[in-house]
């Protein structure tokens, strides 16, 4: 769907320039989303990567613990 759009912007553009604002209009996110990028996410969403890296080991931990087996 983006290849019929980009050989209907270059067969639309007049010059370089057109073409490239055109392409930039197609590629740029939702407007709504540039705003909620700027703002970052929302407090107490997602975790810090020391979190994220000790609760990989105690899933590892688990992991290994339950597949030892009796």
């Amino acid at each position: 769907m983006l290849n019929a759009a980009e050989a209907s912007i270059d067969a639309a553009a007049e010059d370089d320039a057109e073409r490239a604002r055109y392409k930039a209009k197609l590629y740029a996110p939702p407007k709504g989303e540039q705003r909620r990028s700027q703002r970052g996410r929302p407090p107490g969403m997602g975790m810090d990567r020391a979190a994220a890296q000790a609760m990989a080991a105690k899933v590892a931990a688990e992991d290994a613990r339950l597949g030892a087996g009796p």
